[in-house]
């Protein structure tokens, strides 16, 4: 079974932020399988199904961003889930505005809740899609991950969250170096 853990902040105060695109990705994947999302266990909201002929389960950790770790441990824990079938997607002011960036593994970089994953599995080595929201500039980090995109930035966001399934669609049937090889350096 693979797990895909989207991160973002829940209650509809924190729905269409920057911050939130993590939980966008696994909405849309849940919305193109035929994924229901609507059991709460793990302190998650999670639906299982089947992607590439893969069981997965479908993450939304409800604990906010910077406790992910939580729900992210109890399901590795319970289910016993080799740490490269976890694949976590997360908003990333590093990477450039609406880009995609697979990585195999890596730190947690300047995010919160990836770096509590880490506290809380201590271990770096599982498959990360990090989608690219643009830069805070002069604006506080915190005030910046929680504004909501422009209208001109939608559809660029929106193509993002898009490409960031597919990859996730690609890690689970091809593999991380495919996934990585079809996503990374293109915005398209």
């Amino acid at each position: 079974m693979y797990v895909i853990v989207g991160l973002g902040n829940p209650g509809k105060k924190y729905s269409a932020t920057r911050h939130n695109v993590g939980f966008e990705t696994v909405d849309f994947l849940a919305r193109k399988h035929g994924i229901r999302i609507d059991k709460i266990k793990y302190k998650a909201v999670i639906g299982e199904g089947t992607i590439g002929g893969e069981k997965v389960m479908l993450v939304k950790p409800q604990t906010f961003m910077n406790l992910s770790g939580e729900s992210v441990f109890r399901i590795l824990q319970y289910y016993h889930i080799p740490l490269d079938h976890l694949i976590v997607i997360y908003d990333d002011i590093d990477t450039a505005f609406g880009r995609i960036r697979v990585r195999k593994k890596g730190s947690a970089g300047t995010h919160n809740g990836m770096r509590h994953i880490l506290y809380m599995i201590q271990d770096e080595n599982f498959p990360r899609i990090r989608i690219g929201i643009g830069e805070s500039s002069n604006r506080d980090l915190k005030d910046f991950v929680l504004q909501r995109f422009t209208k001109d930035e939608m559809p660029i966001i929106t193509d993002a969250i898009e490409r960031a399934a597919s990859a996730a669609e690609t890690i689970i049937e091809r593999g991380t170096d495919a996934a990585m090889n079809a996503f990374n350096g293109t915005s398209q």
